[in-house]
């Protein structure tokens, strides 16, 4: 039951990560006001927070669940799947650094500096399909070594 409920948690959580940022990606727009900017602030506290529950639980899955940790850690699609999460992590710290810089100097962006972050956004929306092809590759036993 636990592998049910850790694996039910994983999805929900990642297919979250995706709508947070998704939805920042369609409210940050040109000609944007400070209310906006504070929006998505907010959203992406949600984002980090998401993320490290993905975090916690899919290693929690990968440690206590049916499959345990030789089965991870002996796979390449896992440590792709790894690696990919991490650069989209590292990606989303320039639109948090933003956010948080016109939150704080409560500064509505020009339109080029929309353009920058939304680069970012989009950068980190276009790696998740292949976030979830490792995924399907390593739960289906693909990519195993010794």
């Amino acid at each position: 039951m636990l592998d049910l409920i850790l694996a039910v948690a994983h999805h929900i959580l990642v297919f979250g990560l995706f709508g947070v940022l998704f939805a920042e990606l369609l409210l940050l727009r040109r000609g944007i006001d400070i209310a906006m900017v504070s929006r998505i602030s907010s959203i992406d506290l949600w984002y980090g927070i998401t993320a490290g529950l993905i975090i916690i639980v899919g290693f929690s899955r990968a440690v206590f669940a049916a499959k345990g940790w030789d089965y991870y850690s002996h796979n390449a699609f896992f440590w792709a799947k790894i690696g990919t999460f991490a650069v989209i992590g590292v990606l989303s710290a320039w639109p948090t650094m933003c956010f948080l810089r016109w939150r704080r100097q409560n500064h509505a962006p020009d339109d080029a500096e929309v353009g920058d972050v939304r680069r970012f956004l989009l950068a980190q929306v276009l790696l998740f399909p292949l976030l979830l092809a490792f995924a399907a590759a390593m739960a289906r036993g693909y990519g195993e070594f010794t």
